[in-house]
This record gives C-alpha cells, structure tokens and sequence, in this order.
C-alpha cells in the first residue's frame, strides 16, 4: 500500500518511514504544505499522514484539499496539538484518524490498517473472491486452503486487483501504485508484465482460476468468476 507523509520533523519522519516500509509499505515522504499539496495532487495514495502545522501551510488545509478533489485517500492526522478543538475540526473536514505526538508507531500501524480496511475492503479483516482468501491482520494468502507464496509486490499487486475488482486497470497506475514515483524514470512497463506473469502462475498452480485478463491498449482486469 502506498502511503504519503507530511511531516517536517525530521527525525521523527524518518523513524516513521522506516518503520513503516519494514511493515511493507511504499512511503513518500515530504516536509512542506507545498510539497504535500502537489504530490496529493500529482499522485494516488492510500492514506496520507499529515501534520498540522507545517512550513508554508496548515495541514488541514491538505484535508480540505483531498475531500474537495475527492480524492480517495485515508487521512491520518499526526499532531503535538492536544487540543480537542484541532481533533473535531480535523475530523469534521474529513480526516479519517486523529494520533497526538508522542504515539507507538506499531499504533500508528494498527490505525492505517483499519483505515485500508474500511475504505478497499469495507472494514474487512478477510478478502475472499471466489477461491483465493487473503488474511489482512497477517497478509497470509490460500487458495483452496493451500498457502500462496508471494514476494511482497506480488502481494501488493494482488491487493491492488482485489481492491479494484473487475476495473480496468492501467500499466500507468500498476506501476505508480507499487513503485510511487520514482516509476516516472522508468523507460518500459515490462516489468509490470513480469510480475503479473508470476502472480498469475502461482495462483494457477496451486489449482486456482485464470483470474487477470489482459485488455490490450487498455491495461489489465481482476475478474471474479
């Protein structure tokens, strides 16, 4: 999953970042109002991280940014702020989680992965389409209760199709989502290919369906059968 944060403390932005890609994340990290606004408007996150108060801006102006685009990303404020005046607005404006400064970052873990859950997986702990379950809490994989095993893009990228069930989804959007974007120097997709390949033959192999169709000029579709 693909995360934004906006912090401007440095240290603490880096023990977040690295914490979190432990966990598997792909996190881009910015230390500007400026900064944030342009990659929320350039880019798709799953959730952002946002601060209140921010050099050259107001965190919660990025909030009302996201809703007004309608962008459809999880929002988890992150504030030295103990004011219950700062959580209601935040929450009020469309801010999903609100975590006070000092917090526990597998707290923060816990908190974004509800977060996922509600909004690709209606609060789902557990992914099922047709013979394939997914195990969120755990990120275990079965397909007719044998386990599958996948790199971590792999399992990203299962997640993404599942998340987008029966879309057409776009090489472009594939690789941003999975890469971020860094993919913006990448001279060819085909490593996209690579991946579905895998991904596609390990499901396969274990007994399972042929569930990625490829929509040539378009891109690729997860297709429950």
């Amino acid at each position: 999953m693909k995360l934004l944060l906006v912090e401007d403390e440095k240290e603490l932005a880096s023990d977040i970042s690295k914490y979190l890609i432990k966990e598997g994340y792909l996190i881009e990290s910015v230390a500007t109002y400026n900064e944030g606004r342009e990659k929320l408007l350039l880019f798709d996150y799953d959730c952002a991280l946002i601060d209140i108060t921010l050099p050259g801006g107001n965190g919660l102006d990025l909030i009302r940014l996201v809703k007004e685009k309608f962008l459809q990303t999880g929002i988890i404020i992150i504030s030295a702020k103990n004011s219950l005046d700062d959580k209601i607005k935040g929450l009020d404006i469309g801010s999903d989680d609100y975590l006070t400064k000092p917090f526990h970052l597998s707290e923060l873990n816990a908190r974004i992965k509800a977060i996922l859950r509600r909004r690709n997986f209606s609060g789902n702990k557990e992914i099922i389409v047709d013979e394939i379950r997914i195990t969120l809490n755990d990120n275990q994989i079965h397909i007719y209760d044998k386990p599958l095993d996948l790199t971590k893009k792999e399992y990203e990228l299962l997640l993404f199709f599942t998340a987008n069930l029966n879309r057409v989804i776009t090489k472009e959007s594939i690789a941003e989502h999975l890469w971020g974007d860094s993919i913006d120097s990448a001279d060819t997709f085909d490593f996209i290919y690579t991946h579905i390949k895998n991904l596609r033959k390990k499901i396969m192999d274990l007994g399972g369906k042929d569930h990625i169709h490829t929509l040539y000029g378009m891109g690729y579709k997860f297709i429950a059968k």
